[in-house]
């Protein structure tokens, strides 16, 4: 199977941190920025580095943009040269575009000219660190469209020694088990696909996925 190709325009820190993290997941990164001296020293980060203007349809076209799976727009000071740079990779049919907000009025903006995707990473990071701060037993989750979310818990005390099948998370809390994790000597391991026999024991941590109120009624049995 081929690689994913993702282009990342502008290379401040989210820009680099989402253009690195693609790389280390497989996908093969265009990194995009007007800069020369930011392309310079990240270029051996990435499969591809480019200095040029992404207002410039020409330039755009130079790389093959519309040849991308998907399309970051990471811009994050400069809220001309991102709307502009958006407008013209929805024109040109790019196949997913995806851009940074750094406000509420930008992200209104950006979903108006029809973005399929709008990031807002100040915003979602603070609710995370606000969840786990709030909720202990909470250690990481993954919101999904439609109240959704895939999250990381602590094993509630109730359940420790208990069989998946003794459990029963479906019947009883309408979560659905995505594996579990067991934590030992400070280190993670996967468990896996798990069967009805598996015991949950006190090094566990349990990846469920459910509605957003179904979650949060099982992480409260632990209080």
């Amino acid at each position: 199977m081929a690689p994913l190709k993702i282009a990342v325009i502008g290379l401040g820190q989210f820009g680099r941190a989402i253009a690195t993290a693609l790389t280390k997941c497989g996908a093969e990164v265009l990194a995009i920025d007007s800069r020369e001296e930011v392309i310079d020293s990240f270029s051996e980060q990435v499969a591809y580095a480019v200095a040029l203007d992404a207002t410039d349809k020409k330039a755009l076209l130079s790389v093959n943009i519309t040849d991308m799976d998907a399309v970051v727009v990471a811009i994050g000071q400069d809220m001309e040269q991102l709307l502009l740079t958006t407008v013209l990779l929805l024109e040109m049919k790019v196949k997913r575009v995806i851009a940074r907000a750094t406000g509420k009025r930008v992200r209104l903006i950006l979903q108006k000219i029809g973005v399929h995707e709008v990031l807002s990473p100040e915003v979602e990071v603070g609710q995370i660190v606000a969840e786990r701060l709030t909720n202990p037993n909470l250690i990481s989750y993954l919101q999904l469209p439609d109240n959704y979310r895939i999250a990381e818990i602590r094993t509630p005390r109730q359940l420790i020694g208990r069989t998946l099948g003794n459990i029963n998370l479906r019947e009883r809390y309408r979560l659905s088990l995505v594996t579990v994790k067991s934590i030992k000597n400070e280190e993670s391991h996967i468990e896996g696909v798990v069967d009805y026999e598996f015991k949950i024991e006190s090094c566990h941590t349990l990846v469920l996925f459910g509605l957003n109120k179904d979650l949060e009624r099982f992480v409260a049995i632990n209080e």
